[in-house]
């Protein structure tokens, strides 16, 4: 608790583009979430070297994204937005951590399994301990809720089983986060492979809309998207690239399924095709506006990573003293 609000983390990963995907998933929702938590939006620029960056683009890329979050409506006064690697709490408390989790666990990890096979030439240490590192970040600021998709429920999971190890031994240093997964948009799938979720690691680059698409190259994306021989307009689990492209939809103009289907029974898959380019393309456009007129303002920009790491190490830094006191480390002369 901060102020009588629940805490709030979570965050992104500065490789690759974001999509439309990560947008209505994500980055949208928390934007409503802002009155109600005290929220703790990262950069997470730490896990990113698991696979091997370019230097200068992890820096381009890492304050593009922090620039999107405030593009995207979060307000770095009521926010802390911030890069994980300005914070150095993350790494020790990741340590401390590590040394209360079982090698067993680790190994459980699909997304290791998943990205072990396909960067076998780079199987590190870092890589299989990701999942510690994620359980720092929330721990470290007492988070009641992350937010989360389907494929991260196991690491959080492993953040409860670290936290409530931890409590068992040293008493409630820990809050025990709960999971928040908002219901519309959740999941957004590939417009290629409606089987795979919408990623920033497509090989395919028409699987995904990215947020910084000029408006043709939306539209032609959609106009491309994967539906079926059918020909019905229906909202069914059996046709999953129309129910992908519905879901798309109702994200972008507020509908519900049933509205959509109404709307458009008897008309042809490509007609809705393009009502859902049009769609995608009024809601970007202003973020995309507002992305331009801030990366202008270099001062502004400069001026919240400043303030919003001196806040982040602030609430870190309470729990990582109280952390570093239960395991016996001497306490710092001041």
């Amino acid at each position: 608790m901060i102020d009588n609000k629940k805490v709030l983390f979570s965050g992104m990963q500065a490789t690759g583009n974001l999509t439309l995907g990560n947008y209505l998933g994500a980055l949208k929702n928390w934007v409503s979430l802002s009155d109600e938590y005290e929220c703790f939006y990262s950069v997470v620029d730490m896990h990113s070297i698991t696979i091997r960056q370019d230097p200068a683009t992890l820096r381009k890329r890492a304050r593009a994204l922090l620039t999107l979050y405030i593009a995207a409506g979060l307000d770095p006064e009521k926010n802390c937005i911030y890069y994980q690697s300005h914070v150095s709490g993350h790494a020790e408390l990741s340590w401390i951590l590590s040394c209360f989790t079982y090698m067993g666990e680790l190994n459980r990890m699909t997304q290791f399994k998943d990205k072990a096979a396909k960067h076998a030439d780079n199987i590190n240490a870092g890589l299989f301990t990701y999942p510690v590192l994620m359980a720092a970040d929330i721990l470290l600021y007492q988070a009641d809720v992350v937010p989360v998709g389907i494929d991260q429920m196991q690491h959080l999971e492993l953040t409860r089983d670290i936290a409530q190890r931890f409590n068992g031994i040293y008493g409630d240093v820990f809050t025990i986060p709960e999971a928040y997964i908002g219901k519309v948009g959740a999941k957004i799938m590939s417009l290629q492979d409606p089987s795979k979720k919408m990623s920033k690691s497509d090989e395919n680059p028409n699987g995904s809309i990215y947020l910084m698409d000029d408006p043709d190259t939306i539209r032609r994306k959609c106009k491309r998207a994967v539906t079926d021989s059918l020909g019905e307009f229906r909202y069914s689990d059996e046709q999953p690239g129309l129910h992908n492209l519905i879901d798309i939809y109702c994200s972008c103009t507020g509908k519900t399924p049933d509205e959509v289907v109404s709307e458009f029974s008897g008309s042809g898959y490509g007609q809705f095709k393009e009502a859902v380019g049009e769609a995608v393309v009024s809601i970007l456009d202003p973020l995309q506006k507002r992305v331009a007129e801030l990366e202008k303002d270099k001062s502004y920009i400069d001026s919240v990573i400043k303030n919003n790491a001196e806040k982040a190490n602030y609430y870190a830094q309470k729990t990582l003293r109280k952390v570093q006191k239960k395991v016996g480390f001497p306490e710092k002369i001041r």
